[in-house]
């Protein structure tokens, strides 16, 4: 064996102990947990093995399903929203004008910063006391505030709303790569033959684009279905459970009531449901992508 392959397996096997240690071993023993009762404030009572018990609660557990529609409703909101605004952006700043390149380095601010900064700015710009979200709608006008995160109909929408600003910028930037690899030559062809703005659009950049979409579909709805540490910053799962996610519920199960193999059930099935959320969007990627094949 050449030194230059010893080297290079030396750092896969590096790679892959670490997969193993932070990823692998986590996931195992999640697994593993949420087949047992273990109280973490109750330490001397041990692991108790009880099979499916947790995931037969979970089942009839009313704020665990209502949690699982709040998820759901989520990412059936946020998702399509991030990728509809952008892919409205990466068209704009996919054409040549000047100062591209700043303004599509001002559009990935967003993504850019901290979740739990966004987070907390977000917060304060829904502040029923001196929010911009008050002073845009009324003003000066004090005593028509309202207060969006103490509501349980406005706390959601606020929540989303934060989501979107933050993350559609990763969904821009997919969009934007799968834009500027479609040949200009089409494009050209196309005027020459006559082709409206709409045509072209519609029968060459849609379907040529339609691989980094689901893409942009793909890591945005699994990011949805795992969201945290916006609801955690923002509203704590509150008002009355309005933005408890199945994730936050989850963390509140295992750490602040103890119930560690609860959670882990809980985090169980948010990982079989971001997995099957994946096989689904591969499936169509990879089907989309043998049909294009046997098309040529």
């Amino acid at each position: 064996m050449r030194a230059s392959n010893r080297i290079a397996i030396q750092f896969l096997l590096a790679s892959f102990v670490l997969v193993a240690v932070f990823i692998l071993y986590p996931v195992i023993e999640s697994f593993r947990l949420s087949f047992y009762r273990l109280i973490l404030t109750l330490p001397w009572l041990g692991q108790k093995f009880v099979g499916g018990e947790n995931y037969l609660d979970l089942l009839t557990d009313p704020i665990a399903l209502r949690s699982l529609m709040t998820t759901v409703t989520f990412v059936a909101v946020t998702t399509p929203l991030e990728v509809l605004l952008g892919l409205g952006i990466a068209l704009i700043l996919n054409e040549s004008f000047r100062g591209r390149g700043a303004v599509r380095a001002i559009v990935l601010v967003p993504w850019a910063i901290p979740t739990v900064v966004s987070s907390q700015m977000w917060r304060f710009i829904f502040n029923d006391r001196y929010g911009l979200f008050n002073v845009f709608l009324f003003g000066d006008q004090t005593e028509l505030y309202i207060a969006p995160l103490a509501d349980p109909a406005l706390a959601p929408l606020a929540v989303m709303a934060a989501e979107v600003w933050k993350t559609t910028s990763f969904a821009f930037l997919v969009i934007l790569a799968g834009l500027q690899a479609i040949p200009t030559d089409l494009y050209e062809a196309a005027s020459i033959d006559g082709a409206t703005a709409w045509q072209k659009f519609r029968f060459i950049t849609l379907p040529l684009v339609k691989p980094a979409l689901l893409l942009a579909l793909l890591f945005r709805s699994i990011d949805a279905l795992r969201v945290f540490d916006l609801v955690f910053v923002m509203t704590q799962g509150g008002p009355a459970d309005a933005t408890n996610v199945l994730q936050f519920y989850g963390y509140k199960k295992s750490f602040a009531e103890g119930m560690i193999g609860y959670g882990s059930a809980i985090s169980v099935v948010v990982f079989i449901l971001s997995l099957a959320l994946s096989v689904i969007y591969i499936r169509s990627m990879g089907s989309r992508i043998l049909e294009k094949r046997e098309a040529r």
